[in-house]
């Protein structure tokens, strides 16, 4: 356990980790995805503030992240699934081999430096914001949905890569189902579906691959998940999460677009930062 916790930030910290589930369940509904965007960066702040030693400060904050947004992810698909946009039979063809790429990224994970995983999400990020900021009906890979098999790589890819840097896959899977012509509010629900199966193998995954890491988290931590950012972020997050659903199905298809790509390059620049910077 870390010798020294600062207690006099306590409500600083906790009053952030409310603020950053706020945050997060309203972008759960309004993207489709299960907030994991602006929770890794809260909760780095956070974890920084408390001195977590940078050695596994970002492992902590993505096992944490992945906590927070499952029961974010299943209000948000609910949200969603109400109002008929689901695309039948995509969530299996992708969710499935989701799991088993979150078992390998999260095993990756659990020994590369933070930096790496940094780096990871920032060029996952930048991809995914000029493909939404671009706009360009052209940027396609296929007008209609690819066979079995490519999903199934498709799945492993999203989910390998999301238990890499603390998302819901819900970001990855909305762009790849926009490239081959699915409408984007039909993509955010669908995505939002396809989070689901993401984060409940990536917990433990960073749970178990934590725990020899004990003596440097901070107390309450399950391996790399802090219990206390669960409590504090998670039922704020799935509180809010329908009303960005709302949101989302009032808003324009292009302002939808342009917020979901603004919102991954200002976390993209603040990773940037920290690699930089420190």
């Amino acid at each position: 356990m870390l010798s020294a916790i600062p207690w006099s930030e306590v409500a600083v910290l906790i009053g952030a980790l409310l603020a950053g589930g706020v945050a997060s369940g309203i972008l759960a509904g309004l993207l489709g995805v299960g907030g994991g965007g602006i929770i890794v960066p809260v909760l780095y702040e956070v974890f920084r503030i408390i001195g977590v030693s940078d050695d596994v400060r970002m492992q902590l904050c993505i096992g944490t992240s992945l906590a927070i947004i499952i029961p974010t992810s299943i209000r948000s698909f609910q949200a969603h699934k109400a109002r008929g946009l689901v695309v039948p039979g995509l969530m299996k063809a992708l969710g499935v081999p989701a799991v088993l790429g979150v078992i390998a990224g999260s095993a990756l994970a659990g020994v590369v430096p933070g930096a790496v995983l940094q780096g990871v999400f920032i060029v996952v990020a930048v991809i995914l914001a000029a493909k939404s900021i671009a706009g360009r009906a052209d940027w396609r890979l296929g007008d209609t949905l690819p066979g079995p098999a490519v999903l199934r790589i498709c799945g492993f890819v999203i989910g390998m890569a999301s238990s890499m840097i603390g998302i819901a896959g819900g970001g990855l899977a909305t762009i790849l189902l926009t490239l081959y012509g699915v409408p984007i509010h039909a993509a955010v629900a669908t995505s939002a579906g396809i989070g689901i199966f993401i984060p409940i193998p990536g917990v433990i995954g960073y749970a178990v691959t934590g725990w020899p890491h004990l003596a440097e988290l901070p107390p309450l931590s399950i391996g790399y998940v802090s219990v206390l950012g669960f409590l504090c972020m998670a039922p704020v997050s799935t509180l809010v999460a329908p009303l960005g659903a709302r949101l989302a199905h009032a808003l324009p298809r292009r302002a939808l677009e342009v917020g979901f790509g603004l919102f991954l390059l200002a976390v993209a620049a603040r990773f940037l930062a920290a690699i930089l910077w420190g």
